[in-house]
């Protein structure tokens, strides 16, 4: 009967902390919640994307991309947004170079190269793109709406 006794005092103690945690945190128990604000655009997500040796002059480009909210001068800044929020995973970089020592395909993808700079989710981003074998090409087709598709 004793354990009885502690486990509905338990149960009660339980449920006035829940209702008093509200008050505790400063908010009425109706109080609706208010989302986070969109982030300004700037330094926490805007990359500067430099694109060249694609093969042909007028495809050589240096964009600007701002995201949360989209903007900039890139061609489909909303499709270059989503790309790289895709990617985005907590704890890794999105744009890693492909590790040393993996095994790649001799196939060249053509010259083109692309630099990625800027910041990402907070962090500093300085990335380099080319076309120089299977795994580039693979890496630079990760990010097609953000670095383009050159013509080879």
């Amino acid at each position: 009967m004793s354990s009885h006794r502690s486990s509905h005092h338990l149960a009660v103690a339980v449920a006035a902390a829940a209702a008093a945690l509200p008050a505790l945190l400063g908010a009425a128990p109706s109080a609706a919640a208010k989302p986070l604000p969109v982030p300004a655009p700037g330094p926490a997500h805007h990359l500067v994307v430099t694109v060249s040796d694609t093969g042909k002059a007028a495809d050589a480009r240096t964009y600007d991309l701002y995201c949360h909210p989209t903007g900039g001068n890139h061609p489909n800044p909303a499709a270059a947004c989503a790309e790289v929020s895709k990617k985005t995973v907590w704890g890794a970089d999105p744009f890693a170079p492909v590790p040393k020592g993996t095994a790649c395909t001799k196939i060249y993808g053509g010259p083109a190269t692309a630099h990625v700079a800027g910041r990402w989710s907070g962090r500093p981003v300085r990335a380099d793109f080319s076309r120089a074998d299977g795994c580039e090409i693979s890496r630079w087709k990760k990010f097609a709406a953000l670095l383009g598709t050159p013509r080879t």
